[in-house]
């Protein structure tokens, strides 16, 4: 059954604050073995203009993926998880994400779709800080694999 497409536009409600902490940050960097400086000592941050280590781009993938669940598990959505692959991601920064923001995440979908027997869902993370300023935007397109749907 193909997903409903009066989905797009809607709005789920913003995470509980996600706060991040410089080793998360040293862990992280690490894990995708970028050595930057700027990740793991606070003095190289400062030193570029940062308050404290600043996190990778990528950083903030796991916690808009964690609020994208909510997306995904909306049963009025219909989207089958067990079919679900990570399409894509993109990421538009206002600021750099640093070790002591308290960051929440509102999602939005964008777009519902149906494509040679996937569904395809782009969601739309709004990243805030805990004053509400704008951090980041991610968008994440989600393909649920060979539903049927659309033939």
């Amino acid at each position: 059954m193909p997903l409903d497409e009066s989905f797009v536009g809607r709005s789920y409600p913003p995470t509980e604050p996600y706060e991040v902490g410089r080793e998360k940050i040293r862990e992280f960097a690490h894990a995708i073995g970028d050595a930057n400086p700027a990740y793991a000592d606070p003095e190289a941050a400062k030193a570029l203009g940062h308050p404290d280590v600043i996190a990778p781009p990528t950083f903030v993938f796991s916690i808009t993926f964690a609020a994208a669940q909510t997306v995904i598990q909306d049963p009025q959505l219909g989207l089958d998880y067990s079919r679900v692959v990570h399409g894509d991601q993109k990421f538009a920064y206002s600021r750099p994400v640093r070790a002591g923001d308290r960051l929440s995440v509102t999602s939005v979908i964008e777009s519902v779709s149906s494509r040679a027997g996937n569904e395809i869902v782009d969601v739309r993370g709004e990243v805030h800080d805990a004053s509400g300023e704008h951090v980041v935007t991610v968008h994440t397109k989600l393909v649920a694999r060979m539903t049927g749907a659309g033939e």
